[in-house]
Order: structure tokens, then C-alpha cells, then sequence
């Protein structure tokens, strides 16, 4: 194998851990995600940095966390500031590159103040968060505000899909017995076959494009990442995946009465959200849930596809192909819709890394249950790269040492994740300001405590309750627990990497160097 590895980031949009065939789902066929945890690590114990799109994405481009980035929600820019894996990996030789969703809004003040111009090449690797945007398409595309440049729409007229916004028209409608379109952001037409036939479709079209990269860098190390906006809303499948699953594969929701009876007032405003009404209705799960399974299963199959063609051009051996999510997706468990808190089904998210250096060979199959955290990648990618790990800036962990079985003393004692609701109802609801929204998460493995500002906090175990049926935060039982977790948050704070300008070495090299460099304070 070459020295520096490929890299494939994949990433689907809204996919819980839990869905996968290889993390326990015992209904949903994913024979190739299956494949790549049976012949790389699969890292069951893995969590966003924030469970909303944007955030969680900076996350993972940055290797740091949300408070330390600062775009904290969607449509947040990311300060210019902020390094990102392209600036890691471009100087060392390798193409890195964007296919599909990075949710990364541009920092166009900061551009101003320092005179970049955005059409310039470095503004545009300003404004795509370092990434060249082979084809950005951060896939949601209402008809109100949908860009006139589209690519995928171009590409749909051209075989044929007229109208305005062949993505909503065409991608994510279905027809009425009549030929009516019926739109997909309408949870009761899910069960539907999409318009589109399925090998036009944005899984199928995304994948193609990949493709078109990776064929054009095979002459250089690239880094491509590959963006799904599916399982994503809205929630539509072609056929046939559209009836792949029934309302029989759907597993009972996570909820119950009990869980209602004294609820933390931040989970009780998101039940009132209109898309936690909903999927608190079995009648909308049943219809959601085989969609979004059918649309796992389409994400699997066109995975196989791009394998195929790596192993054809003869790069998959020289590839390390890393699946995870943004995050997970309620669907109605703890009666809620949408992401946003910090339940399993939300917080936690799939992280198979398939590594093909013969250095990875020990560890192929297992299934390590060590905490991850998606900050952990960009410092493993510049790990496979073959240079030196930043740590004054990065904040995650290189997986290197575990993936190559190697013995790591002292692995992370706690994984965090935040929140910033202050764009949501909730707010409204809680009567609080933009800035008193702040929420965090941190778990050992078994205890996992919630911060909220201006709140009392959550407290569950996951070894006794899985299930997160049972919120100890008023318990006075566990006040131990919750003494504990919460001087364990206030030490995770205290040591955000904040110092980004000026390496570790270079501060070890100067320390106590003042008189060599003629500075004779305090002598006599």
C-alpha cells in the first residue's frame, strides 16, 4: 500500500446507529455496511458533537467542539478562524474533495473585514469549509427558495423531469391516483413511491458523481467527502424501496406513559413541537419508519456500487473507508420527532472505520465499544496521512492506536455533546432569550448527565436503563452521580483548546529560554 492512504468520509444525514443492520437492527438489510464492520472496526459507542446538522458537521471538519468552533446551529457561520481537514491534508499532498451536504454557512463578515474575495480560490475554500465543492448539495430544496443553479436539477431536466423543482416536483413527490403530485414533505404520502425512477434519484445521483471524482484523482492521494443527504427528510423512497418494509418491521417506539409523568420542562416544549405531535401517533410511524428503512437500505446498496467500482479501478485496497451520520433521528421515541437532545436516538451515531493497511489487520471485526467521538477523525485522518497530530488545535483522539490494535493506556473517560435551541419554539415556550438556550451532554458509558442553562439537570443510566425510561435528576438517591458528572462537565471545560496560534512544542521549546534570548529579568 502507498504511504498515504485514500479516504472516503462517508456520512448519511439522520441515520441512527440503532438502524443499522451491524448495530442491532434486526430487520434492515445492509449487507455492504455489514461487510465493511466485519472486515474494519466498528466503534458502537460513538457521539455527535451536537445533534443538529450544522453543528455536528463543523464538528467533524474542525475536530473540535461546538463551543470552541462557535457555529453552534444551523446557519451559523464558521469563523474563518476555524482549520478544517482540507487545510490539513491539501498540504500534504492530497486532494480533498465534496460530494453532497456540508450545511456550512460562509463567514462573509469575516471575508469583508480582510478583504477575501469569495469567488477567489481561497475564498472558495473559505466558503465550502475547505473543501473543493466538487458538487455541493446540501439537499433540501423547498420551491420558495430553491437556486436556480442547481446541478441536480439541471441534471434532471436533462433526462427528461420538467418544471420548476424537479427535486421537489420529481425527488421527493409522489403521484395520486389521478397524477396529482403529492409532496413528500407531507408525512402522509411517505409510503409512496418517489416520481423519480430510483437510478435518478439523489442516493443513486450522488454516488455517480463520487464516482467522477475519485476516477479523476486516481493519479493523487484524495480525501473525498461523500455527503448522503438520505434517510433524511423528506422522508420519500423509490420504488422499490418504498414498500421494501412494512408497518410489521417497524419496532415499537421507545415511549412511555411513564416517561410523561414528570418531564424535564426543556423535553416537555420539544413534545409540544409539531413534528413530535405527530410521530407521537403510531398511525405516522407506521407510514415514516418503512421509508426511511427502504431509503438505509438504497444508502447500502449504492455503497456496494461504489466498492465495486473502487475495487475495478484498483483503489480499494488503497482506501480507508470511514461510515457515520451527523446524527440519529427520534421517529418518535420519548415521543419526540426530529434530533436536537441527547437520548441515544439522537446523540449516539455509527462509526465503521474500514482500514486496508496490513497495520489494521489485528483488529478487522471487532466491535469496540471504547467512547468515540466524531472530533476524532480529522486527527486520525492526518494520522493515516503520516503527519504530526496538531493537538493544540485539535481537540479529538486518532482512532490509529485502536484500529491498529495497539495498547492505549489512558482512552477518553467521558464523551460530550451540545446543544443551542434558541432557534426553536422551545424557546418560546420556556420564555427564555437567545443566549440562556446552551445544553451539554457528557457520559462515562454508563452514567450520561444533561446540563441545561436556567434548568435542573437530566441524569440516566444506561447500564440499568438503556432505555433512558427513568430521568434521576431529581433523585436524591444519585445526588452523588450528579456531583460527580457535573464536576466532570466543569473539568471538560476547562480544557478547551483555546490556544490555537502557537503549538505545544514551540511553547515547551521556549519555556525558560528568556535569558538565552537576552531577557534578564529579575537579575541582580
Amino acid at each position: 500500500m502507498a504511504k498515504q492512504p485514500n479516504i472516503l468520509f462517508v456520512m448519511a444525514d439522520q441515520l441512527r446507529a440503532d438502524y443499522l443492520g451491524c448495530n442491532g437492527h434486526p430487520t434492515i438489510k445492509t449487507p455492504t455496511i455489514d461487510g465493511l464492520a466485519a472486515s474494519g472496526v466498528n466503534f458502537t459507542r460513538a457521539y455527535t458533537q451536537a445533534p443538529v446538522c450544522g453543528p455536528s458537521r463543523m464538528s467533524f471538519y474542525t475536530g473540535r467542539y461546538a463551543s470552541s468552533h462557535g457555529a453552534t446551529y444551523n446557519n451559523v457561520p464558521l469563523n474563518l478562524s476555524e482549520q478544517s481537514i482540507g487545510d490539513y491534508l491539501r498540504p500534504l499532498g492530497y486532494r480533498v474533495g465534496l460530494v453532497g451536504k456540508t450545511h456550512m454557512k460562509k463567514d462573509v463578515a469575516g471575508m469583508q473585514r480582510l478583504g477575501v474575495d469569495p469567488e477567489s480560490s481561497r475564498g472558495v475554500l473559505l466558503s465550502e469549509c475547505g473543501f473543493e465543492p466538487y458538487e455541493r448539495d446540501d439537499g433540501l430544496h423547498p420551491d420558495q427558495s430553491v437556486s436556480p443553479d442547481l446541478a441536480y436539477n439541471k441534471y434532471l431536466r436533462e433526462q427528461g423531469f420538467t418544471g420548476d423543482n424537479p427535486w421537489h416536483e420529481w425527488a421527493n413527490s409522489a403521484e395520486g391516483e389521478d397524477g396529482e403530485v403529492l409532496s413528500g414533505w407531507y408525512m402522509r404520502n411517505c409510503d409512496l413511491p418517489a416520481r423519480v425512477p430510483e437510478e435518478h434519484s439523489e442516493t443513486a445521483y450522488t454516488t455517480n458523481r463520487a464516482m467522477d471524482f475519485i476516477r479523476e484523482s486516481a493519479d493523487t492521494p484524495w480525501c473525498l467527502h461523500l455527503s448522503y443527504i438520505k434517510p433524511h427528510w423528506p422522508y420519500i423512497a423509490p420504488a422499490p424501496y418504498h414498500d421494501m418494509y412494512t408497518s410489521d418491521d417497524v419496532l415499537p417506539a421507545n415511549a412511555t406513559e411513564q416517561e410523561k409523568a414528570d418531564l424535564h420542562p426543556v423535553i416537555k416544549a420539544f413534545m409540544e413541537h409539531e413534528e413530535s405531535v405527530n410521530f407521537s401517533r403510531e398511525e405516522v410511524r407506521q407510514r415514516v419508519i418503512p421509508a426511511y428503512m427502504g431509503l438505509i437500505t438504497q444508502l447500502d446498496d449504492h455503497l456496494a456500487r461504489l466498492i465495486a467500482f473502487l475495487k475495478e479501478i484498483g483503489q480499494y485496497d488503497n482506501t480507508v473507508i470511514v461510515i457515520t451520520a451527523d446524527h440519529g433521528d427520534y421517529l418518535g421515541d420519548h415521543w419526540l420527532g426530529e434530533k436536537e437532545l441527547f437520548h441515544e436516538a439522537s446523540a449516539r451515531i455509527p462509526m465503521i472505520v474500514h482500514d486496508p493497511r496490513a497495520a489494521a489487520d489485528e483488529t478487522r471485526g471487532q466491535v469496540d465499544g471504547r467512547l468515540v467521538e466524531a472530533i476524532d477523525l480529522v486527527p486520525t485522518f492526518v494520522d493515516l496521512a503520516g503527519a504530526e497530530v496538531p493537538d493544540h488545535i485539535l481537540e479529538g483522539r486518532s482512532l490509529l492506536p485502536l484500529i491498529e490494535g495497539g495498547r492505549v493506556e489512558h482512552w477518553r473517560e467521558y464523551a460530550v455533546s451540545e446543544a443551542d435551541y434558541a432557534w426553536r419554539h422551545a424557546r418560546f415556550t420556556l420564555e427564555m432569550a437567545p443566549d440562556q438556550t446552551r445544553a451539554i451532554m457528557i457520559t462515562d458509558g454508563r452514567w450520561k448527565y444533561v446540563h441545561y442553562e436556567h434548568f435542573r439537570p437530566q441524569l440516566f443510566d444506561l447500564e440499568t436503563d438503556p432505555q433512558e425510561q427513568h430521568d434521576l435528576g431529581k433523585d436524591l438517591a444519585h445526588a452523588e452521580q450528579l456531583e460527580r458528572m457535573e464536576q466532570a462537565l466543569y473539568d471538560w471545560y476547562r480544557m478547551r483548546k483555546t490556544r490555537t496560534t502557537i503549538s505545544n512544542a514551540t511553547v515547551a521549546s521556549m519555556t525558560g529560554k528568556a535569558k538565552e534570548r537576552g531577557y534578564l529579568f529579575g537579575c541582580w
